[in-house]
């Protein structure tokens, strides 16, 4: 089908021979989860480690689990991940992101939180290079998928963080 010699219609059969294929690859969409953790002015952000985003700079967060309340869930991905304990969780944006490269499909929440106590360490070293402390403006590059798909709303919509 992808070589039919019809001009008419190769290019149909080519797009939804193509589609059919890469909805068979990709699996449902997965709901992630980011959290703005704001302390004196500042965001905290991770370098990420591994093959899903690796290199690239994220907030902390990960998976919902089944049953799981939203706030639980941003309390329990931070401290997880960085030591960190927070209050006053609010909702910021919701993306859609779609990891073309990897077959991935993720709706991800985002959340902003309040620093309670604590102090940020690499507590999941194979997901996680560092923590740093950076202002909204001046988040290292390059920015995971999600974040960036965030910020975009974020400034399109004039939300806060």
């Amino acid at each position: 089908l992808l070589h039919a010699p019809c001009p008419l219609h190769s290019y149909t059969v080519y797009y939804l021979l193509a589609s059919k294929i890469w909805s068979v690859l990709m699996k449902r969409p997965r709901v992630g989860l980011g959290v703005f953790v704001e302390k004196d002015g500042k965001i905290l952000v991770g370098k990420r480690k591994g093959s899903h985003g690796g290199g690239t700079w994220a907030l902390p967060g990960g998976h919902l689990e089944p049953g799981e309340s939203f706030e639980s869930c941003c309390k329990r991905e931070v401290l997880e991940e960085t030591g960190l304990v927070l209050n006053n969780i609010s909702p910021v944006v919701f993306t859609n992101d779609v990891f073309h490269n990897e077959g991935l499909h993720y709706i991800t929440l985002f959340f902003k939180g309040e620093y309670e106590s604590g102090e940020a360490f690499v507590a999941e070293p194979r997901h996680c290079e560092e923590w740093r402390w950076v202002s909204l403006d001046h988040i290292p590059q390059p920015i995971f998928l999600p974040l960036r798909n965030a910020l975009e709303e974020i400034n399109k919509r004039e939300l806060s963080v």
